[in-house]
């Protein structure tokens, strides 16, 4: 019995491609959707797009990232010898004189690989740029789907390898925001703007790493009891909790990094001095 949503020509629906073929509805209509389906991608693919021009402009600059006594989250650790010395600061000179970019680009690759990866990220910009689907409901113009099992896609499975490395610059960022708390002649007990521009971004920095789903899952992942492991089903409940909000997480620790970095490019060039607060 026909029902109306049988394909009548499944070749002119197989030519489309994408999600049109002709195991699906015969509907004529890529979509029925009436609303703006579009603004979301639209407006995260320009969020995503700003940050990126924003931290390469940064990255390359290889100027005003230092400012006693703060540094540059985008340039911290600074592994290589032609950066500026910070004092107490996290100058491990592991690359040698022949480093001769911007030493943010040695540091930068492991929190953007962690972004990247990160499984927020990929449905932000799978919607927002590559249109996989560019929303629910609404079909791809891709002929073929292959979900992440071909290159370059398959590399989003080294995930967990960049949620080690987030940890470490965390950990990092985290003793850069201690030594924020002298004043530029390095003396202790002092707290500038600067300092809880360094205490917001970092604590929204852990907040977002933790709620990583790699994170859920390294905590109470493969446990066939939980009642044999109650510290760690605590643990998972809690990160159950932080994983959650990891899409606002992600987004509020993007706008965060990238404030405190123009913050120390205000002070160090000159633009904006950072006001005390005792």
């Amino acid at each position: 019995m026909a029902t109306g949503t049988e394909p009548t020509d499944t070749e002119s629906h197989s030519a489309r491609g994408g999600v049109r073929t002709g195991t699906r509805a015969a509907i004529d209509a890529s979509h029925l959707r009436s609303d703006r389906w579009w603004l979301a991608p639209a407006v995260t693919a320009a969020g995503l797009l700003a940050f990126i021009v924003y931290s390469t402009w940064r990255a390359f600059a290889d100027t005003d990232y230092y400012a006693a006594p703060y540094v540059s989250p985008f340039y911290s650790p600074c592994l290589a010898e032609r950066c500026e010395p910070m004092r107490h600061g996290p100058n491990w000179e592991i690359f040698g004189s022949w480093w001769g970019i911007s030493p943010a680009i040695i540091i930068l690759i492991f929190p953007l690989g962690f972004r990247l990866t990160c499984y927020y990220y990929r449905k932000a910009y799978y919607r927002g740029f590559w249109a996989s689907p560019p929303a629910c409901a609404v079909a791809e113009p891709h002929k073929k789907y292959t979900g992440e099992t071909r290159f370059p896609l398959i590399l989003q499975n080294i995930h967990r390898y960049f949620f080690y490395a987030a940890i470490v610059v965390a950990g990092i960022l985290t003793y850069d925001t201690v030594l924020s708390f002298r004043n530029e002649r390095y003396e202790w007990g002092h707290m500038g703007l600067g300092t809880l521009v360094f205490l917001i971004n970092i604590v929204l920095i852990w907040a977002y790493t933790i709620s990583c789903h790699s994170c859920r899952h390294i905590v109470g992942g493969k446990l066939r009891h939980f009642s044999k492991h109650p510290v760690r089903y605590r643990m998972w409940q809690w990160v159950g909790k932080l994983n959650a909000r990891h899409m606002q997480l992600a987004w509020a620790s993007l706008v965060s990094v990238a404030l405190a970095d123009f913050y120390v490019y205000l002070v160090a060039s000159g633009a904006f001095d950072d006001p005390t607060i005792f």
